[in-house]
């Protein structure tokens, strides 16, 4: 998490590179947020050129609709960045995108509002959607979910070892009073928490897995990165940076399988070339520097990964 309220994008420069953006190109920032990345890619762009930027987060919005007032190249769209193969914007150009980027998880700004829910290190609402038009805030899935389920959400998201102790003890609790604050629910949490991880706070896996949940990122993640494979053009790059395990995990997993292309059985006497891989690795998983870290610790978990499309 950043200090303060001022927002660092996250391996900036590795990702434009990654992008390999040529000037009259055409690319897609799947996911806003305060723009480090478009703008990046904006300044790359001759007038030719156009980035299509995606958030579900209206301030996001509000913050890309400034943009575009100084920058015709880019276009906006409010959705989820699961959605993105079924948008008007992107389907006009589908098999015509140069880039794609992701920069998945909470942003900062998201983080350090309290009144967003989403930190168990500033008391507000407990609420966590990113988009606060959605249905379900975390405060109404944490009162009216079973014990059970709330296990098996902190540990399937949030790969906390002591998930069942968590959940009886949220329900315990939400018996006497309804749990409505990120305080609320880092102090019960953190009471159920028999092995504190050093320099981490004891809540830090149940709140992921609580916003993984509320804002079904797991799924948006599948979704994504099956549509945009087919938005991409010939060489066109796939970059996506990721900020714990389980994201990473699919990405790396998306990555593997379509660049070995079809399935056929290992001992079939078929060449590689006719098992119809539709993606290629570009190197090795991308981490933030030294440096970088210092100035910015969210940093510090961020794993890029890159592939190109091959046809």
């Amino acid at each position: 998490m950043l200090k303060g309220t001022l927002h660092q994008t996250v391996l900036q420069a590795e990702a434009i590179e990654a992008l390999a953006i040529k000037k009259d190109g055409y690319y897609i920032d799947a996911t806003f947020g305060r723009g480090g990345h478009s703008k990046a890619i904006l300044s790359s762009l001759s007038e030719k050129g156009c980035l299509i930027a995606i958030d579900r987060d209206p301030e996001a919005i509000i913050h890309a609709n400034k943009l575009k007032d100084q920058d015709s190249k880019l276009q906006v769209v409010q959705a989820t960045f699961g959605e993105i193969g079924k948008l008007k914007e992107t389907e006009e150009l589908r098999g015509k995108i140069d880039g794609i980027l992701f920069d998945l998880g909470v942003s900062s700004p998201q983080l350090d509002n309290p009144v967003r829910g989403f930190s168990f290190m500033h008391d507000g609402p407990l609420d966590m959607r990113m988009n606060q038009m959605d249905e379900l805030s975390a405060a109404q899935w944490i009162n009216t979910a079973n014990e059970k389920e709330i296990a098996d959400v902190l540990f399937r998201f949030g790969e906390e070892r002591h998930s069942r102790r968590m959940a009886k003890r949220i329900v315990e609790a939400r018996r006497e009073k309804a749990i409505e604050t990120t305080g609320q629910l880092a102090e019960l949490v953190k009471a159920a928490n028999p092995a504190w991880e050093k320099e981490k706070h004891p809540a830090t896996r149940a709140f992921q897995a609580i916003r993984i949940r509320i804002n079904n990122e797991l799924e948006q993640i599948d979704n994504a990165l099956s549509e945009a494979v087919g938005l991409l053009r010939a060489e066109g790059r796939l970059v996506v940076i990721s900020f714990h395990s389980l994201e990473d995990r699919i990405v790396k997993n998306f990555i593997t399988n379509k660049a070995r292309g079809d399935n056929f059985p290992r001992d079939l006497p078929v060449t590689a070339e006719k098992l119809n891989p539709t993606l290629k690795k570009i190197g090795k998983a991308i981490r933030a520097n030294r440096i970088e870290v210092l100035n910015n610790p969210r940093a510090r978990s961020a794993v890029m990964r890159v592939a190109e499309k091959t046809a």
